[in-house]
C-alpha cells in the first residue's frame, strides 16, 4: 500500500519492501535517476531511497529513513539523512542463520542496537549529564550558602534545545 517505485528502479531478488517506502528519483532528465537495490535488502515502512544511488545486498534500510547517498553489502542504515550504524560483513551467513531459525527483521535494525538513534542517544546523554551537573552545583552552593558565603554566582535558566533561535 502506497509503495511508489521510479520507472528507472531495480530491485534484486528476495526483497521487502514496507508499505509507504518510495523508490524515487531527484531529477527529471532521461536515463537512469533511480535506485538500484541488490539482493535480499529490507526497507523498512515510510523509507525514502532516492536518486540513481546502488543499495548493497543484504542492506538493512530503517523505517522512515532517507537514503541519498550509496549503501555498501550488509549495512544497516537509519535516520534522516541515512546514516550507516552498522555493517554486518557476515551478512550472507546471518541472512541464512535468520532464514533457517525463521528469525523476522521486519524494520530492518538488529536486535543488539538501541532502539534509539545513534546522534539522537548522544544528545539524551549528553543533557542527562547537564543536569547531573546541575545538581551537583546546586549543592556546592547551598554547601558554601551554609559556610556563610554569600557571594555566589547567579541563577542560571535550565538547559533547554530550542527549535528556534533566541531574538
Amino acid at each position: 500500500m502506497g509503495v511508489v517505485i521510479g520507472e528507472t528502479a531495480s530491485i534484486g531478488d528476495d526483497c521487502t519492501l514496507y508499505h509507504g517506502v518510495t523508490l524515487g528519483g531527484t531529477s527529471w532528465q532521461k536515463g537512469k535517476r533511480h535506485p538500484t537495490l541488490g539482493n535480499d535488502v529490507v526497507v523498512g515502512a515510510g523509507a525514502k531511497v532516492l536518486g540513481p544511488i546502488t543499495i548493497g545486498n543484504g542492506v538493512r534500510i530503517g523505517s522512515n529513513a532517507v537514503v541519498i547517498k550509496a549503501v555498501p553489502d550488509g549495512a544497516t542504515v537509519v535516520g534522516i539523512p541515512g546514516r550507516i550504524v552498522q555493517v554486518n560483513a557476515d551478512y550472507k551467513k546471518t541472512h541464512k542463520q535468520a532464514l533457517e531459525q525463521k528469525i523476522f527483521d521486519a524494520y530492518g535494525l538488529p536486535h543488539e542496537m538501541p532502539d534509539i538513534d545513534p546522534i539522537q542517544y548522544a544528545i539524551n546523554n549528553m543533557l542527562d549529564d547537564i543536569e547531573l551537573i546541575d545538581k551537583r552545583m546546586q549543592t556546592l552552593c547551598e554547601t558554601i550558602k551554609k559556610m556563610g558565603h554569600e557571594d555566589l554566582p547567579p541563577e542560571l535558566d535550565s538547559c533547554q534545545i530550542r527549535s528556534q533561535p533566541k531574538n
